[in-house]
């Protein structure tokens, strides 16, 4: 394998009250296709979360009292510094996430308009007038909703966007006023290291922002502490739903796993549904929450669906991350790579076909479509999280929203059909967090709700709806006589 190192190997302290720390323990970040060495950074230990801790407690005294002129400028200064060092970010994505470098240039535009969002919705943060004279008693009485930041903000986030998800915390959390600790992925924490550098020439307040690597046991402590008022976590189901039976009293946004579908009805554009699906369940190794996992065919068009949706996958470019034509690149860890090819070979021994790839070369996967799948396959029934896909026909439409529900995850499906009521049943009757029509369920802009139902999470974000989760209504009543 070639070395993928574009960037000279550093030594990260983990931001903490302002300052880079130089101690506890420290951690070699390695890149997941040819194991160099990224980056040295330092995990906090017991101590520093409790700094932490204080330090966003009296940080919020500031914060929650900033204009929101002033936390737009704030955020439009993060979006130039994102901005000015776009290349950099990406090659930093590229090379601790394994992500292909044009589609970590893909993530860092979208950081970047995910703070410029941000920073327009942080002087959108409306109130309510509420009439209140609704009984003779009442009379001269009105009501003002108002919504006041939460407080301090605990986040952790996964390795497979390393800028743009933790930008889906920080952003809102500016936004609303809100202090904001952050844990990245042990895997991938340079990413988040560099916004800290750029976050701390925004002149946000210090103390109101920590990114802290952290062991879980040390992380717990967050979770459990009540000064700390929202928990918000994106990644596995099995950990989500784990640390909100910890969380206690506190507001908990749950962002989670899903073995996303689609259907593809006969009056589709059989080659545009291909290029999708293709487009979506391969992309970053099939690493991401939405990636297309399992595909229902319209049996009409199934045949002809099938040879374009392999000839497609049989195109796509596998290797080195860095190289500027990288589809495909290695799965976050080789022991992912060996779970997925346990999978595959399950299902083929139970009677399904594999009709492309499937081979393993260290932590690369060559991207795989199977058919004959039973729906209690793990290939079918768990989330896959690689480039793997199954593609089954079904017969009438109401089978195939049947078999999408057929699942315990919800978070977005994937619709492509020009029948108007076709297109209403699915958005009726699919259990999922969002439905995506003409496209893919991988589909999703920053601004839009985005989350899901079942074992799929809790909440939404977006940034409109992150700020909500992050701010309280209160009511003042004037009784005016």
């Amino acid at each position: 394998m070639g070395h993928t190192t574009a960037i000279p190997v550093r030594s990260f302290g983990f931001y903490l009250n302002g300052n880079w720390m130089t101690h506890g323990r420290d951690v070699v970040v390695t890149s997941p296709y040819d194991h160099s060495v990224v980056a040295v950074i330092y995990e906090a230990g017991k101590d520093d979360v409790e700094t932490a801790i204080e330090s966003a407690v009296h940080a919020f005294s500031i914060t929650r009292k900033l204009p929101s002129y002033q936390r737009a400028a704030i955020l439009r200064k993060i979006t130039e510094g994102i901005t000015a060092r776009r290349e950099e970010f990406a090659r930093t994505i590229c090379q601790e996430a394994g992500k292909p470098i044009k589609t970590a240039r893909i993530e860092v535009d979208r950081a970047i308009n995910t703070f410029h969002i941000a920073a327009e919705e942080s002087t959108r943060i409306y109130g309510e007038y509420i009439p209140l004279d609704t009984l003779e008693s009442t009379a001269g009485r009105w009501g003002l909703l108002r919504r006041f930041p939460l407080g301090p903000v605990f986040a952790i986030t996964p390795f497979n966007f390393p800028l743009n998800l933790v930008a889906h915390k920080v952003a809102p959390a500016i936004a609303a006023g809100c202090p904001l600790i952050l844990k990245p992925a042990p895997q991938t924490p340079v990413s988040s290291l560099r916004l800290a550098e750029i976050v701390h020439e925004s002149g946000w307040p210090e103390g109101a922002f920590a990114v802290m690597p952290l062991s879980n046991d040390n992380a717990a402590l967050l979770v459990a502490d009540d000064r700390i008022k929202l928990l918000t976590f994106t990644g596995s189901a099995a950990v989500g739903w784990q640390l909100k039976s910890k969380a206690g009293k506190k507001r908990v946004t749950l962002e989670l796993g899903g073995n996303a579908g689609v259907i593809v009805h006969s009056d589709a554009d059989l080659v545009h549904a291909a290029h999708r699906c293709v487009a979506g369940g391969f992309s970053y190794a099939g690493q991401t929450c939405i990636s297309v996992q399992r595909i229902f065919v319209h049996r009409p068009v199934f045949e002809k669906f099938t040879h374009l949706l392999v000839e497609g996958v049989r195109k796509l470019k596998v290797g080195d991350p860095m190289h500027e034509d990288t589809d495909v690149p290695p799965l976050i860890r080789e022991q992912d790579a060996v779970r997925v090819c346990e999978w595959i070979e399950e299902a083929v021994k139970g009677g399904a076909r594999l009709l492309c790839g499937g081979e393993r070369k260290g932590s690369v996967v060559e991207p795989a479509v199977l058919t004959d799948t039973a729906p209690d396959m793990r290939v079918n029934c768990a989330e896959i999280f690689a480039p793997v896909v199954t593609v089954e026909p079904y017969d009438e439409f109401s089978e195939a929203v049947q078999s999408v529900n057929n699942s315990p995850y919800g978070l977005q499906a994937g619709v492509l059909t020009r029948d108007a009521v076709l297109i209403q049943t699915a958005f009726d009757e699919l259990e999922v967090g969002g439905v995506i029509v003409g496209d893919v369920p991988s589909f999703r802009v920053d601004q839009m709700p985005y989350g899901g139902v079942k074992d799929s999470g809790l909440g939404r974000e977006g940034l409109r709806y992150s700020i909500e989760d992050m701010t309280e209504r209160k009511l003042m009543v004037m009784a005016v006589k």
